[in-house]
């Protein structure tokens, strides 16, 4: 295969994965919106509302060391389309779930959207990986902006579809996922048609003539042991790890707390899809900038304002500054996301990617249950403000992290 035809198959391969990305995303913000409100009117109990959110969280993390290994061994395009689809299935249970008012079987629904989750944040791999190292930034940001779209469809939707189902006497923690289940189902359709040929294939390609950057002496794939000792590896997952239980730690908790002050549906709804638009929107910018400025400031930038999101948003339980926060707080993470994940694809082969990067992702559904399970205890206890504070204290670590690899790097380049 030449380099041009490389080039045209990547471009397709990027925009197809921004599409499913698209679609996914505004299934996830459609149930996200009201996950910790069903968690709470099914259980009972206020401190359980961030448990469904934990358990949707370990869902993903099981989903992604799985997925990262089956896509070594069916492909890209197989594994990110059945994961899709056990998503869609996921919703659909859910909807029942809700409907029949059993908390257990909402939990395990929760549990099997899970894989969709974790197609989707492996799909910025995918990309990454059918690119040069100069161009591998922004591709993951073409990717990752396809979220933005939730933040425009999913406002919408919930605006005209609400009324006409509240009319149809449906309620409205029920048709969300419903929506969900629908664009799941049509990110795996896309994912399925469309992503040829298999990424993996290209991507081996294009590593040929490099194969001597990454990996160990002789041509030996390393042990994930092995990469997890390169220190730009553990840097890139410790800040995206950091990052990532930062955000759904606050986020998981803010419809509630934003229930509680007597917030409807509808403003829940434009809170989550800015927050949501701080995430994907300046991908490519977030992108752009980690190929040319270093992928350690835009990480430490990241970090910076997910502090002063954390405390943002707890300044008052007004609409403004709760939906300020939020969208601070979905931007931070989208810099510390997309930096971290351009560092880390930059550590890695072909064929140390699909698992380490699934291990990465696992690692980030695991601290993100933890965050989801301790949001509703935490909230209980001590209030949003104090978690804000927490939350806060914990940005310190990517911000660390990423300053001690740039003065490392600047050393090394200095010494020879």
């Amino acid at each position: 295969m030449s380099y041009s035809e490389a080039q045209l198959h990547a471009r397709k391969i990027t925009w197809t994965l921004s599409i499913a990305h698209a679609l996914s995303s505004t299934g996830f913000l459609a149930s996200a919106t009201i996950t910790s409100i069903v968690g709470a009117d099914l259980s009972g109990r206020t401190a359980w509302a961030g448990v469904p959110s934990a358990v949707y969280q370990l869902g993903v993390a099981a989903a992604a060391l799985v997925l990262g290994y089956t896509m070594d061994r069916l492909g890209r395009r197989r594994a990110l389309s059945m994961g899709f689809l056990i998503g869609a299935c996921g919703a659909a249970l859910a909807t029942w779930a809700i409907v029949a008012r059993t908390f257990v079987g909402f939990l395990g629904a929760l549990a099997l959207m899970g894989p969709a989750s974790a197609a989707a944040g492996l799909s910025r791999f995918v990309a990454a990986e059918v690119h040069p190292v100069h161009e591998r930034g922004r591709a993951i940001a073409t990717v990752v902006v396809g979220g933005t779209a939730g933040t425009l469809i999913w406002p919408l939707l919930s605006v005209t579809l609400g009324p006409w189902l509240a009319g149809l006497h449906l309620s409205d923690l029920v048709w969300p996922f419903g929506v969900s289940m629908v664009l799941l189902a049509l990110a795996a359709i896309v994912v399925a048609a469309f992503l040829r040929p298999d990424p993996g294939v290209i991507a081996r390609a294009l590593a040929e003539p490099h194969s001597h950057a990454t990996g160990t002496a002789g041509g030996r794939v390393a042990s994930l042991g092995e990469i997890l000792r390169r220190p730009g590896a553990s840097v890139a997952i410790a800040s995206m790890v950091a990052g990532h239980a930062i955000m759904v730690m606050v986020m998981v908790i803010t419809s509630l707390h934003m229930r509680n002050h007597d917030h409807g549906v509808a403003a829940i709804s434009i809170t989550t899809s800015l927050h949501v638009l701080g995430m994907f929107a300046f991908s490519i910018l977030s992108g752009r900038l980690a190929d040319r400025i270093g992928r350690a400031p835009v990480i430490m930038a990241g970090a910076a304002v997910l502090v002063l999101a954390c405390v943002v948003a707890p300044l008052s339980p007004a609409f403004v500054p709760i939906t300020f926060g939020l969208f601070l707080l979905g931007l931070g993470w989208n810099l510390c996301f997309v930096g971290g994940s351009s560092l880390l694809a930059d550590q890695l082969s072909p064929d140390e990617r699909a698992r380490t990067q699934g291990f990465n992702d696992l690692l980030m559904g695991l601290v993100a249950a933890s965050g989801s399970f301790l949001s509703g205890h935490v909230f209980a206890a001590v209030g949003y403000g104090m978690m804000g504070l927490f939350s806060a204290a914990v940005a310190v670590v990517p911000f660390t992290l990423a300053l001690w690899w740039q003065t490392r790097a600047r050393q090394r380049l200095s010494a020879g």
